[in-house]
């Protein structure tokens, strides 16, 4: 009579350390289509747009709006707005499904396990807003310096038109890219990179230099800036185990640029 019994299940979830080397290739494997379905994907694309800027003149000259608008019609454009943000989440579910099972497991293993003791949630709050200071202030300088030295394209943080909804499209953009960068350069890559073997400092330099690469269609200093950024990012998260100070400091990060475009014209 042929056996009933299931086979073992490989540990995709041991939070121990490094798994055994078959699982080590599935989760490689599960990597290499995360980051295919998302930064990844925005990182070739953007290098591929940085190379064809450099060949049509100088970066000084060029300008990158950040938040293009996709349709004539000030209603359409943002109905459209609304579910390119919500479908670019995707990649945000898959990777809280994967660090499953159980919603509250799954976002303890990415990072973002409730805040314990009494005022927690504030200091996120609080670490968040000094992060963003530090990030800013640092991310000014170095598009200044970048304009100046002609390395750097004339960034538009908003194309769109004026409408008053428009604010609230900016602001749900600015909420995507910090869940989308952190959950998964952050948050994601440091739990799996634990169980594929790979030291704090192998995730922080891996996941700092795609950063900077998914920004390289801006120019050199925004490429030089977000380095800086995944590296302080990627130290803080391995100390502290503590996602949402650091998206927090993300979303403020873009949604001031966002709200900033007339000072960047300046530049």
């Amino acid at each position: 009579m042929p056996s009933t019994a299931r086979p073992a299940e490989l540990p995709l979830h041991d939070e121990r350390g490094p798994v055994s080397r078959r699982a080590r290739r599935l989760i490689g494997w599960e990597i290499g289509i995360v980051l295919c379905l998302s930064l990844g994907r925005s990182a070739v694309f953007s290098v591929l747009d940085l190379i064809e800027a450099l060949t049509g003149g100088t970066l000084a000259d060029q300008t990158v709006t950040l938040n293009a608008p996709t349709a004539a019609s000030p209603v359409l454009d943002a109905i459209r707005q609304t579910a390119l943000i919500l479908f670019s989440l995707a990649p945000v579910a898959l990777v809280i499904f994967l660090a499953g099972p159980g919603l509250r497991g799954a976002l303890a293993r990415l990072g973002l396990a409730a805040p314990r003791g009494r005022g927690g949630a504030a200091r996120d709050v609080v670490g968040g807003l000094g992060l963003f200071l530090l990030i800013g202030l640092g991310t000014l300088g170095v598009y200044a310096a970048g304009r100046a030295l002609g390395v750097t394209a004339r960034l538009n943080p908003s194309g769109l038109s004026l409408e008053w909804w428009n604010h609230g499209i900016l602001l749900l953009s600015a909420v995507r890219h910090g869940l989308l960068e952190e959950i998964i350069m952050i948050g994601y890559l440091f739990w799996r990179g634990r169980q594929m073997g790979w030291g704090p400092a192998q995730v922080i330099v891996g996941s700092a230099i795609l950063r900077g690469l998914y920004h390289s269609y801006q120019g050199v200093g925004p490429i030089a800036g977000n380095l800086a950024m995944g590296i302080i990012f990627g130290v803080i998260y391995s100390r502290t185990g503590r996602l949402a100070p650091l998206i927090v400091a993300h979303v403020l990060l873009d949604a001031t640029a966002f709200f900033a475009a007339s000072w960047y014209a300046r530049l």
